[in-house]
């Protein structure tokens, strides 16, 4: 009865010997895993801070861009205004001199108005060209 003894808290005593082996593998691999997990999490953090940083970045350039295209607009948008201003002006002042040349030179009158159409006759078929050309 003895030796049945011995051989069954030898049994037990292997037993939990061999469970608390199967646990502490167990607890190390779990270690393990959760190490690696962290780094995973922590190197998506990092990943996550870099990407915010490059938008606000990114969203600052944009705003800048927009910026300096508004007061491009504004600037053209000025200009547009002083060179219709300018061209009511030559306009009307055109109109003066050729009612005045008109009055006192109607030959010459007449030779300025063909100088005009060839001239514009010329520029069309420039612009004609150089757009075949370009195709």
């Amino acid at each position: 009865m003895t030796l049945t003894y011995i051989y069954i808290t030898l049994a037990f005593i292997i037993g939990f010997g061999i469970a608390w082996l199967i646990r502490t593998i167990s607890l190390a691999k779990m270690s393990k895993q959760q190490k690696s997990t962290e780094g995973y999490l922590e190197s998506e953090k990092l990943m996550k801070e870099t990407l915010q940083k490059e938008n606000a970045l990114v969203h600052q350039m944009k705003q800048v861009v927009e910026l300096e295209c508004a007061k491009k607009l504004k600037d053209a948008q000025a200009l547009n205004r002083l060179l219709d201003q300018d061209i009511l002006l030559l306009q009307k002042s055109n109109e003066e001199t050729e009612a005045l040349l008109k009055e006192g030179q109607p030959a010459l009158h007449d030779l300025k108005l063909k100088l005009i159409e060839a001239q514009n006759t010329i520029a069309r078929y420039k612009a004609q060209l150089e757009l075949k050309e370009s195709h």
